[in-house]
């Protein structure tokens, strides 16, 4: 009952089960800037049994459907940093092109860059933990509204007001690392907003509440980036396009998700999502690690 065949996939799945899945998975990463699309992965491939590299494409078109209603309700509340949104995406766009071509010609069993990456991972990951003893008034300000304020930018530095406390992050920093996310993502199909914001959260130590709608359109762009790649460029002679159906269930639950997560957020103690970025990006990490010895 209610069953439906996809056939890229090859797989038969409830129509009500697949955008249930994504809508409580973005729900709660996307707090954080994080779309999520990482669990949709195992998802897909342990349960549904999709195991193609269609299955990457799967997952981008799920971050470009489910990703506007997140930005959409950061862009009303006055939480979208532009230049911080900028920044990332500009830096992202051409990693994931790349990634793509360093995983056709010199990636095809990539355990040892994942090791490394997964390493990465696992010290942004601890730093995140570690950053939790920090008090939260010290970090996020204690007074005034929500919205982002008295916003800079030069090729230096992005500023801007967040309740009361002034942010600052390195431009040439911040770029460098969204080309290498960017890498990251088009050599794996991951979404970059998973190394993207527990970065800026916990190194650049910017409120995750101005960081989370910049971390989901670098993420939306860059998955729009990959769907084409994986779509028009042969990988081992042929291309991997995404299964349409699928991929646009999962946005649609996750589009639901998002919007409702980008709602709640700011009702949320900022360590509450951090807690759950760190458990995010060390479940990431542990995968990565261990996949070197099995």
């Amino acid at each position: 009952m209610f069953d439906m065949d996809f056939p890229v996939a090859g797989i038969t799945a409830s129509v009500l089960l697949v955008p249930l899945v994504s809508f409580v998975i973005s729900f709660f990463t996307s707090m954080g800037g994080v779309t999520g699309a990482f669990l949709l992965l195992p998802f897909q491939v342990s349960v549904l049994g999709f195991t193609s590299p269609s299955v990457s494409a799967t997952n981008f078109l799920y971050n470009v459907v489910g990703t506007p209603g997140g930005i959409l309700h950061f862009i009303r509340e006055d939480r979208m940093v532009w230049p911080l949104a900028a920044v990332i995406t500009i830096g992202t766009f051409p990693g994931v092109l790349l990634g793509y071509y360093l995983r056709v010609l010199y990636l095809p069993d990539p355990r040892a860059f994942k090791f490394f990456v997964g390493l990465v991972l696992a010290g942004i990951g601890l730093r995140l933990l570690f950053s939790l003893k920090t008090k939260e008034k010290a970090r996020s300000g204690s007074g005034g509204s929500f919205s982002v304020t008295n916003v800079s930018f030069t090729w230096a530095r992005i500023s801007y007001l967040f309740r009361g406390r002034e942010n600052s992050a390195s431009v040439p920093a911040l770029f460098t690392l969204s080309m290498v996310v960017g890498i990251i993502g088009g050599v794996y199909g991951i979404g970059g907003g998973a190394i993207i914001a527990p970065f800026c959260v916990s190194v650049m130590n910017l409120p995750v509440y101005t960081v989370a709608g910049a971390a989901l359109f670098g993420t939306m762009v860059t998955s729009v980036a990959g769907i084409v790649f994986y779509s028009l460029v042969p990988l081992n002679g042929v291309t991997a396009p995404p299964d349409w159906a699928l991929g646009i269930l999962f946005g649609l639950g996750g589009l639901a998700g998002m919007y409702l997560g980008a709602r709640v957020q700011k009702k949320m103690p900022e360590k509450v999502i951090k807690g759950m970025l760190a458990g995010v990006i060390l479940g990431v990490a542990g995968r990565y690690i261990l996949q070197f010895w099995l």
